[in-house]
């Protein structure tokens, strides 16, 4: 064989390689992802005490959290989801003793994230196993959540004291409204489903700009009401659209329309989703802010990306629009290949997370191109939503 030729087939391989992965269907994915997803989970598992939770790894070392840090349910639902998917018995028992283990969250004040606390382990625990032993947890951490509600500003509280601010609500609370709505559901609590809706309601009316873009931080006076200012804590800049803050609104307004029916949330969320689809990079993984003026030579965030491809997925399945679902759809599953890659996909190693390449907070130097717990999360249940 020449040079000539062996290069051509080296071409011709590297180009079978690069459409085989533009068009791996979701199901494809799944399968190859899953039983590595298991592995690592139980590797994970096996090095963690208990009551530890996993976060991330910076410098080279694994940088592990208690049960307080609001990132502690995400391991426990990622083994949920991964247990979902595959029906492995020992994902089951990692999920059920880590989910546990988060059982006495409610009783401490942990503020909003309480939501993903509880929600994301216990909640994911209820709806796969319909154990009630999960039932007084998930009741405990939404009245935990609820006592955070004031009715003058008609938000949940996210931050106390910001800035010159004693009341501050981020673009990231709407996904912790689920608890909430889940608890109405569950425990016949309309008061819980009511504050939902205020919430996210009055999150329409302040939070959100002309182009449907978001900022992170709303202040409001507590005593009045009214907004005191906004900003964007974790972005470039304040006028900027931080990327995971676009995720988490995408994902809140999806989840709320499907939880709650209120007309308003569908439009929402298929607004912000057009957005989106016009700003993201052709292989669908956001920049960690769409307003850096680096791009393209600055970080990509795995974990915006995740969370927008669960949204998506989901969305897919609500709208009316049918030409819109099926960008939506398009767009999830392009985004669940490029994490899928070799490029964020790790298949070992990595302090046994699945994904490479997120950002967590930027301006503050904090878990920048690193693996996070919850794109994890977010990473498998897009993959999920998308065989369903």
């Amino acid at each position: 064989m020449t040079n000539k030729t062996s290069v051509f087939f080296i071409l011709l391989l590297i180009a079978a390689a690069i459409t085989l992965s533009c068009s791996e269907s979701a199901e494809h994915i799944s399968k190859r992802v899953f039983p590595i997803a298991a592995q690592q989970i139980a590797a994970m598992d096996a090095r963690l005490a208990s009551g530890v939770t996993p976060r991330t790894v910076e410098n080279g070392q694994v940088k592990d959290a208690g049960i307080r840090a609001w990132t502690s349910g995400f391991f426990a639902g990622t083994a949920w989801q991964a247990y979902e998917y595959t029906g492995d018995e020992k994902l089951l028992e990692i999920a059920r003793r880590r989910t546990l283990e988060l059982a006495s969250l409610p009783q401490y004040n942990v503020g909003h994230d309480i939501g993903f606390m509880i929600g994301c382990s216990a909640g994911n625990a209820w709806r796969i196993t319909r154990d009630s032993t999960f039932l007084p947890i998930i009741k405990a951490g939404a009245d935990n959540l609820a006592a955070r509600f004031n009715p003058q500003v008609g938000c949940t509280l996210s931050w106390g004291e910001f800035r010159e601010s004693k009341f501050t609500v981020i673009i990231d609370n709407m996904m912790n409204l689920e608890l909430l709505t889940t608890a109405a559901k569950l425990f016949d609590a309309d008061s819980l489903k009511e504050m939902a809706i205020t919430h996210a309601n009055t999150t329409i009316r302040n939070h959100f700009r002309d182009d449907y873009t978001t900022w992170h931080v709303v202040a409001y006076d507590p005593q009045s009401g009214d907004v005191d200012f906004k900003c964007t804590r974790q972005g470039y800049s304040d006028d900027s659209a931080w990327a995971r803050g676009q995720a988490w609104a995408l994902y809140g307004y999806t989840m709320m329309y499907r939880e709650t029916g209120e007309p308003a949330f569908l439009p929402q969320a298929e607004n912000i989703a057009r957005m989106l689809l016009k700003r993201l990079p052709k292989d669908g993984v956001p920049y960690w802010d769409f307003d850096d003026p680096d791009i393209p030579d600055t970080y990509r965030d795995a974990s915006a990306g995740a969370i927008m491809a669960s949204a998506f997925a989901e969305l897919s399945t609500l709208t009316a629009d049918s030409k819109l679902s099926r960008k939506c759809h398009r767009m999830a599953l392009r985004q669940v290949r490029t994490l899928a890659s070799g490029q964020y996909f790790a298949t070992e190693g990595n302090g046994n997370f699945l994904l490479r390449h997120s950002v967590g907070n930027l301006p503050d130097g904090g878990e920048v191109d690193v693996p996070l717990s919850y794109a994890d999360y977010y990473f498998l249940e897009a993959l999920i939503r998308l065989n369903r």
